[in-house]
């Protein structure tokens, strides 16, 4: 399988700490104050910086939500000054209202790697994204077809050497680094 060209993540519970609780509760449900105070997930932000790099730019944050969430998330990314700590570029943020939404955004920016904590949104994506990561801890095995990454430390141990691999194949250099294994 070719390595990754480019990279969608989504947000809550990947990019956003889910804190203490399984339902996103002070960033959701909570004040706009409540909802800037929520922590962005341990080492976010220092290893999408890194993929930024290795992927070149070609780095695309997709969620899904409804209006009032997409208010709050992108008063979140300022507030947290996300765009100028990692270097993706602020006008490739996509929003959706469904998630299988999220597979044809993909397709339309030519997204081959995702990470996202639900297998119900990598699921649509099989046949079009080749790298599907499951982001954090699960209260199921992952499925056979996606690579389980329990935390950003994880993402960049698999994810890094493949962005880097395909970087050097574009500069016609020989490729050297394998696959993770699934």
């Amino acid at each position: 399988m070719a390595a990754p060209r480019a990279l969608g993540i989504d947000i809550g519970r990947v990019i956003i700490s889910p804190g203490e609780s399984a339902g996103d509760t002070s960033f959701l449900h909570g004040s706009d104050d409540d909802a800037m105070h929520t922590r962005p997930s341990p080492d976010a932000f220092e290893t999408i910086a890194a993929l930024v790099d290795a992927f070149e730019g070609r780095v695309w944050l997709v969620s899904k939500c409804g209006p009032n969430v997409e208010r709050r998330s992108r008063r979140w990314l300022g507030h947290h000054r996300f765009f100028e700590h990692t270097g993706v570029p602020g006008h490739q943020l996509r929003f959706c209202r469904k998630r299988p939404d999220k597979a044809l955004i993909c397709a339309e920016l030519k997204l081959d790697a995702f990470i996202d904590d639900r297998t119900d949104v990598l699921a649509p994506m099989a046949g079009g994204v080749a790298w599907r990561y499951l982001f954090g801890p699960q209260r199921r095995p992952a499925p056979a077809d996606l690579i389980p990454v329990l935390d950003w430390r994880a993402v960049g141990r698999h994810l890094l050497p493949l962005a880097r691999e395909q970087a050097l194949m574009e500069q016609g250099a020989p490729r050297s680094v394998a696959a993770p294994s699934r």
